[in-house]
């Protein structure tokens, strides 16, 4: 059995954390951020791997409408 790391102190005062990552945009990489409600990076990177599809879809869809301003796709867990 598999124990959920507790969240560091700076963990808990940062607060949720975030996850950042790319997809392919033909010959160049897009850079894409999504924030989640969870405590640790851990945690955030699990919730990433698991539900990958639903966030690259996400993440594509936001591409087709429209890159922000900053030039990154920003996306909130699903």
């Amino acid at each position: 059995m598999r124990l959920v790391a507790k969240p560091t102190e700076q963990e808990i005062l940062e607060g949720p954390q975030a996850v950042s990552f790319q997809i392919a945009n033909g010959n160049v990489r897009q850079r894409c951020i999504l924030q989640t409600d969870l405590p640790t990076q851990s945690l955030a990177q699990k919730y990433l791997l698991t539900n990958w599809l639903i966030v690259e879809r996400m993440a594509r869809e936001a591409l087709a409408a429209g890159i922000p301003d900053d030039g990154q796709i920003k996306l909130a867990m699903v």
